[in-house]
């Protein structure tokens, strides 16, 4: 029997689509975060002019998809709106700084369980088979070590970036630091997680565009989910930023911007999070 032609793209050595031209007219084809997410292949059979979604996971398989996305998402809508309150706190409230750091450390719990979600969906999701005939689910797996796969590698980062960002909380309840502390054990985490937010938004788009520089797919629901992600990370670097404490004068750079980069960064992964509600099988 005739093997089917593949045809590989993605970004770099990365590979986030594949396509294949079966003998029969058909072709078959499967995007990396379609597949993971939604547990579909595009098919568009011979004479046919649009492609259409054909679920071929197994019944336990988007079960666990379904309940992966929905932990993920819920996780996010919570952390953002906690990360939305404790900025809102800190700026129109009594000014007490341990309110705002327990509230802070409440959405950083869940920002640590829509990390490590998120890469639980990436290990546990349907891949491929050889010809595109279906997508193969494999056992259950609480880790894995995919460094060649472009959405291992982007959640990754991102659940490295909110453990980063608990050392930044937890720092917080630190009392009688001087300056240079304070910049060290809590500014300094503060901006290597949202560094590592912003990495993990640049392999998301990749992945997303099938190449290293972003796209604009006003149609695609993933990759809306994408842009409010990173359109967030950019604003929680900027609240960082205007966070770093003057050794001079022991005052922050602009404690409004830090305060309002927070609030409405932290909403934009809530609203990330209500529209991956939507992004399941």
């Amino acid at each position: 029997m005739a093997q089917p032609e593949q045809r590989a793209e993605g970004a770099g050595p990365f590979t986030t689509r594949r396509t294949w031209y079966r003998p029969e007219g058909e072709t078959v084809v499967w995007e990396s975060r379609v597949a993971r997410r939604r547990g579909v292949l595009s098919v568009r059979g011979p004479g046919e002019t649009v492609d259409r979604t054909t679920t071929t996971a197994d019944a336990e398989a988007l079960r666990r998809l379904r309940d992966l996305n929905a932990l993920a998402s819920g996780a996010f809508v919570i952390g953002g709106a906690l990360f939305a309150l404790g900025a809102a706190v800190s700026q129109f409230g009594s000014g007490d700084a341990l309110e705002s750091a327990a509230i802070y450390f409440a959405g950083g719990l869940f920002f640590n369980t829509g990390g490590y979600t998120s890469l639980l969906q990436v290990l546990n999701a349907p891949r491929h088979s050889p010809g595109g005939g279906r997508l193969v689910t494999a056992d259950w797996r609480w880790w894995g070590y995919e460094p060649t796969r472009l959405d291992w590698l982007s959640t990754f980062v991102l659940f490295v970036g909110t453990l980063v960002f608990g050392v930044n909380l937890l720092d917080s309840f630190l009392q009688g630091l001087s300056v240079q502390q304070v910049n060290r054990l809590i500014w300094t985490p503060d901006v290597i997680g949202c560094v590592l937010f912003l990495v993990s938004g640049h392999l998301a788009f990749a992945e997303i565009c099938h190449r290293p520089r972003p796209c604009l797919r006003s149609r695609s629901l993933g990759w809306w989910i994408v842009a409010v992600n990173q359109l967030g990370s950019v604003l929680f670097m900027l609240s960082a930023l205007a966070a770093f404490t003057r050794p001079a004068t022991g005052g922050l750079v602009n404690a409004g911007i830090a305060n309002w980069g927070t609030l409405t960064g932290a909403l934009c992964f809530s609203v990330g999070g209500v529209l991956q509600a939507f992004e399941r099988p």
